[in-house]
């Protein structure tokens, strides 16, 4: 199948009406394949779990089609990169993602699966507190290499981005819109910029009218690409505080700023870490001591040491996580030929002593 036609399929998939991203998924699976979900009969697509007479009556509507022909035609125009979720292209953390976007677009230069990523958000009207300790934080972090993602709204996002780029870091903007238009338009200088160094991402096809509905909705991009995520400044309620708790859903690392106790724009990230939604921290270091990216030539030497330190049984499971930098632990177990409660055991006794580190989806990779 060629790529046009194969791309095609892809966005027509997500035109389909009440088809969501857990029930496209679902639609594939028991399908076998894109092109299999539109050639199954109706009454096969009735037999699956969640589809009922709305999505298996409209799979083969020309329609779908004829929007997604003219989708890639677009993407093509503008030299866009689509992002299947089955592709290579597709964000690798979101791929651990249940509910993560069946298909994205992307317009930039950015690695969105590197090594680090840390997503920062807000509110739309932070204090001059809150815009200088994010560009500080920021611009602390230009040694680590770290893509910083945010929303590119007013506020905190657009501070996010313009220190992110100050500081000569990648910076990605998640959009609630299609590719064909910039919100807030004040944003489009520094969205041209972002484009150089980083990107526009989106699960919008072009044309999609704003609607306030989808930014709760990019969220979940928002949280789910990044390692981690920071929040700056927010009052009680907002789409920041929303970010951390899809974060915290995803098992993702959480941290807020705190601010005084009676700053209404500081409410919310006080309210985080109080309930232990969220770490406490100042300053990149902190984020950097929490995450593991502080790694330096002593923690490398410690970690040697501590290998010299195990048992065979514990060097075969490091082995097959430094070959494959990342592993389910039923990988792990199908390749170790231990026992599953050995396995476990070795897997936490790693993770302890520093030298592995847990992933959303019970993975695991080496702590470096």
């Amino acid at each position: 199948m060629s790529d046009d036609r194969s791309l095609i399929y892809e966005i027509a998939l997500t035109l389909i009406p009440g088809i969501g991203d857990m029930q496209g998924k679902k639609l594939v699976a028991y399908c076998g394949g894109v092109e299999a979900v539109f050639r199954e009969k109706k009454k096969n697509l009735l037999k699956i779990p969640g589809v009922g007479e709305t999505i298996s009556s409209a799979v083969n509507k020309k329609d779908f089609f004829t929007r997604a022909e003219k989708e890639a035609d677009f993407i093509r125009q503008y030299q866009i990169t689509p992002m299947f979720y089955l592709g290579p292209a597709y964000p690798d953390r979101l791929k651990h993602c249940d509910d993560g976007p069946l298909m994205l677009y992307f317009k930039g230069r950015a690695n969105l699966s590197q090594k680090r990523i840390l997503s920062v958000v807000g509110t739309r009207v932070p204090s001059e507190y809150g815009k200088a300790m994010c560009e500080h934080i920021i611009r602390d972090f230009s040694e680590q290499g770290v893509l910083i993602v945010s929303g590119l709204a007013y506020g905190v996002d657009t501070a996010a981005h313009r220190a992110s780029l100050a500081a000569g870091l990648p910076t990605v903007g998640v959009l609630a819109h299609g590719l064909d238009q910039i919100y807030p338009f004040v944003n489009r200088p520094i969205a041209e910029k972002m484009v150089e160094n980083g990107g526009l991402l989106t699960e919008f096809l072009s044309g999609t009218s704003l609607n306030r509905d989808y930014f709760p909705r990019r969220n979940r991009i928002i949280a789910g690409m990044a390692d981690a995520t920071l929040v700056i400044e927010s009052a009680m309620k907002g789409g920041a505080l929303i970010t951390a708790d899809i974060a915290n859903s995803y098992s993702r690392d959480v941290f807020a700023l705190p601010g005084r106790a009676t700053d209404p724009k500081s409410a919310g990230c006080n309210q985080l870490i109080k309930t232990n939604k969220a770490a406490l921290i100042h300053s990149a270091a902190d984020i950097c001591f929490m995450m593991g990216w502080d790694q330096s030539t002593h923690q490398i030497q410690v970690q040697q040491k501590l290998f010299t330190d195990l048992d065979e049984q514990e060097k075969k499971i490091f082995g097959i996580l430094e070959a494959s930098k990342e592993a389910g632990i039923d990988e792990i177990y199908l390749n170790s030929g231990l026992t599953a409660s050995k396995v476990a055991a070795i897997l936490l006794k790693l993770e302890f002593e520093g030298l592995i580190r847990s992933l959303p989806g019970k993975r695991y990779k080496l702590n470096n």
